[in-house]
């Protein structure tokens, strides 16, 4: 009787060369995607509830649905080196660079219009986190055999024009339904909102937050 072939799931699976530490540094950052999605959206969600980050989480679902349709459509296959990797799946365009950069450009984009940060200044900073990561990550798929430079550009562009786009249909088009999401039974069992109105978010919360606790009788003791 005859073993059926086995696949890895390749979700976590980076592999580099034994005792290279750039190759380990690289293949840590190829799983950024894996850290944002389940570290950054799954406790943004537990903890603020924010419907522009449930949103933004929507919008990356959709764009690795459209990858994966792009793969089987053009069939392009990885680089030689995928042998050795063990994942010799088609690799146009580059999941992980399009990932990436769907984030960078989404989050960019929020950082100077939805999330009311005080300054330019802050605006420049916080805006531009993202955006070494995309590159290194982008570069990494490349170094580390997985991918050829072309399907990882290919990522890129697809990413930037798809959050890009994203952006503009949740901030012109769907946030028109954001209060009736907050009404909704959903929205009041989760306590669900949206701070994007508010001018400068952290502070509204630093302010009421501070206004709150004066309302509160004392626990601790001054002499």
């Amino acid at each position: 009787m005859t073993t059926p072939p086995l696949k890895a799931v390749t979700l976590t699976l980076v592999r580099y060369q034994k005792g290279e530490q750039f190759g380990h540094f690289l293949a840590c950052i190829s799983l950024i995607p894996i850290f944002i999605s389940l570290g950054g959206f799954v406790s943004h969600f537990i903890f603020r509830r924010e419907l522009q980050a449930m949103f933004f989480a929507i919008g990356l679902l959709l764009s690795q649905f459209l990858n994966e349709l792009a793969k089987k459509s053009v069939q392009q296959d990885r680089p030689e080196s995928c042998a050795l990797l063990e994942m010799c799946d088609y690799g146009w365009p580059s999941s992980h660079a399009q990932y990436m950069f769907f984030f960078a450009v989404y989050f960019t984009l929020l950082t100077y219009i939805g999330i009311g940060l005080a300054s330019e200044r802050q605006k420049v900073i916080v805006g531009s986190i993202p955006w070494p990561l995309a590159f290194l990550t982008m570069y990494s798929r490349v170094y580390l055999g997985y991918h050829t430079v072309a399907q990882v550009f290919a990522g890129a562009i697809l990413g930037i024009v798809l959050g890009a786009l994203w952006f503009w249909v949740v901030n012109n088009l769907l946030i028109c339904y954001f209060p009736a999401i907050e009404e909704s039974e959903f929205g009041r069992l989760f306590y669900v909102k949206d701070s994007s109105h508010i001018p400068n978010v952290l502070k509204f919360e630093y302010d009421n937050a501070r206004a709150a606790r004066k309302n509160l009788a004392p626990k601790c003791a001054t002499d």
